[in-house]
C-alpha cells in the first residue's frame, strides 16, 4: 500500500458541543433537499453547512462554496472546531443491525480507522477504484476543496489482511484512551478513539506497507484530491513531499473483517417506453430463461428473496410498468456468449456482474434503451415499491414523470471488487453500496502546511 501515516484531525470541541450527534451528518451524496433543512435546523454547526451547504435567496455564482468556507474559518475562531495537539489513527467502530444468514436481525461492528494515505493516480500504483464516476460530482467536490482547504469526509479504503492483525494491534492500544461517539438517524452508532501510541502506530503501517487498497466508496473524492494536489503544485511552483495535499484523509477496513456488509442498489428508470411482460420476455430472446410472477407490482419481496437464496449474479427481476408485472430473468450461456461479443476487452468476472448485464445486455442490447436519465438507486425493496408508486423521491433521482422500467439485482461482492480492480477494470456506477455510510464531521484533515 502506498504510505499510510497519521495526522492530527480538526475535530469538533466537545466544550462547545452538547452532543457529537447534533453536528454529524451522511455523505453529501445521500442526502436529499428536505433532510438537508433537519440538518440545518438541527445545529447551526453542523457539517451540512460545509458539505452541502445549501443555496439561499440572493446568491451569486458558486457562493455556497465560499459560505461553507465561511463556517470552517468561524468555527475554528471560536473553538468550535479544534486541532488536535498529536498526530494519530483514529480507530473507527460502526455498531448496527443488520440481517443474518438466519433471517434473524443481528448487531454487528465494522471497524477501522482513519489515517492519510499518500495520493497516487489510478493505474500507475497500487491504489485501485473499482467503479465508474460521473463528471459533475467530481467538478462540484473539488470547488469545495479549494473553498475549504480540507478533506471534509474520508474515502472508504479496502485493504487485505487474512488476520486482521492490522485493526487488533490498534485495537490493543485503545483501553485507556476516551472515545468520543455519535449515533446516526438510522440507530448506527459511530464510536472514534485517536490512537497516539507511536508503537501501534508503526506496527500497523508497516502490516499495511505491501497491501493494495482498493476504494470502497468515495471515488469522486479520491480523484478530486488528486486534482487538487495538482492545482497547488501548480499555483506554488511545486510543493515538498510531506506537503498535506500529497494525502488524502481515508478510512481503512480489512476485507475479511465480519462487519464489513455489501447492500444491492437496486434501480428505477424513468424515460424508456413502458413494456408489458409478455414484449419484455420476447425483448429479452432466449438469452434469459425467464418467469413472471403473481401479484402484480407487490410481488417485488418475492422477487428478491428468490434472487438472494440463489445467490446468482445473473438472476435479476425486471418490473414490466405497462402491465404491472414483475419478470425474474435468469442469464443463460447464450447470455454469457453475447456479452463476450458485447464486451469482449472486459473480464468474464466484469461481464458476469448482474450490473453488467443489466446495462449492457439488458437496457442497452436487447432493449435498445441508452438515452434514458441516470436511474434513481435505491437499497431496500420497499423503496422499490415506494417509487414505482409514486410515493417517494430517492435523492439521486432526475427528471419528472412516472417509473417505466426497474430492475433487482444482486450487488458485487468484496471478491469481485478485488478481482475487477485487479484487472484495471470498473464496475458500471453504484454497483456496490457498502454499509453504512461513513459519518463526515467526525474529523477533517486540513491541507495547508
Amino acid at each position: 500500500m502506498p504510505e499510510v501515516t497519521p495526522f492530527a484531525a480538526l475535530r469538533y470541541n466537545l466544550d462547545h458541543i452538547r452532543s457529537l450527534s447534533e453536528v454529524v451528518a451522511p455523505p453529501y451524496d445521500v442526502i436529499d433537499a428536505d433532510y438537508q433543512d433537519v440538518l440545518y435546523k438541527r445545529h447551526p454547526s453542523n457539517v451540512i453547512r460545509v458539505i452541502l451547504n445549501r443555496e439561499e435567496p440572493g446568491d451569486e455564482i458558486d457562493e455556497t462554496y465560499s459560505r461553507a468556507s465561511g463556517f470552517v474559518k468561524q468555527w475554528i475562531r471560536e473553538g468550535v472546531l479544534k486541532q488536535d495537539d498529536e498526530p494519530g489513527f483514529y480507530l473507527y467502530h460502526q455498531r448496527f443491525e443488520t440481517d443474518g444468514t438466519d433471517g434473524e436481525v443481528e448487531t454487528v461492528t465494522r471497524r477501522g480507522f482513519m489515517g492519510r494515505v499518500r495520493l497516487e493516480p489510478f493505474g500507475k500504483g497500487n491504489i485501485h477504484p473499482h467503479e465508474e464516476t460521473h463528471p459533475k460530482a467530481k467538478v462540484d467536490r473539488l470547488k469545495l476543496l479549494k473553498a475549504t482547504q480540507q478533506n471534509n469526509s474520508p474515502i472508504f479504503g479496502l485493504y487485505p489482511d487474512d488476520d486482521n492483525a492490522v485493526i487488533e494491534y490498534l485495537e490493543a492500544a485503545k483501553d485507556d484512551v476516551t472515545p468520543i461517539e455519535a449515533t446516526d438517524d438510522v440507530g448506527v452508532v459511530h464510536t472514534v478513539w485517536p490512537i497516539t501510541d507511536s508503537s501501534a502506530i508503526t506496527t500497523a503501517s508497516q502490516l499495511l506497507a505491501d497491501k493494495p487498497m482498493f476504494v470502497a466508496d468515495g471515488h469522486h473524492r479520491y480523484e478530486t484530491a488528486c486534482d487538487y494536489r495538482d492545482f497547488v503544485a501548480e499555483q506554488a511552483g511545486g510543493i515538498a513531499p510531506d506537503h498535506p495535499v500529497n494525502f488524502v484523509m481515508t478510512m481503512l477496513v480489512g476485507m475479511n473483517d465480519p462487519g464489513l456488509v455489501v447492500l444491492p442498489t437496486h434501480r428505477l428508470i424513468r424515460g424508456t417506453r413502458p413494456l408489458r411482460s409478455e414484449e419484455l420476455i420476447e425483448r429479452l430472446g432466449n438469452q434469459f430463461d425467464c418467469e413472471t410472477l403473481s401479484g402484480g407490482m407487490s410481488a417485488a419481496p418475492d422477487a428478491w428473496t428468490r434472487i438472494q437464496l440463489a445467490n446468482r449474479q445473473g438472476l435479476m427481476a425486471f418490473y414490466a410498468a405497462e402491465d404491472e408485472t414483475w419478470v425474474m430473468a435468469n442469464a443463460n450461456e447464450k447470455a454469457m456468449a453475447r456479452m463476450s461479443e458485447l464486451a469482449g476487452d472486459q473480464s468474464e468476472t466484469w461481464r458476469s456482474l448482474g450490473v453488467s448485464l443489466l446495462h449492457k445486455l439488458v437496457l442497452e442490447d436487447s432493449l435498445g434503451e441508452t438515452n434514458h436519465p441516470k436511474p434513481t438507486y435505491v437499497h431496500e425493496v420497499r423503496d422499490v415499491l415506494a417509487g414505482l408508486k409514486g410515493e417517494s423521491q430517492a435523492a439521486e433521482s432526475e427528471g419528472d414523470g412516472q417509473y417505466t422500467f426497474a430492475a433487482l439485482v444482486m450487488p458485487a461482492s468484496v471478491a469481485d471488487v478485488e478481482k475487477i480492480s485487479l484487472n484495471h477494470e470498473r464496475m458500471p456506477a453504484k454497483s456496490t453500496y457498502f454499509y453504512p455510510k461513513l459519518l463526515s464531521g467526525l474529523a477533517f484533515h486540513r491541507l495547508m502546511p
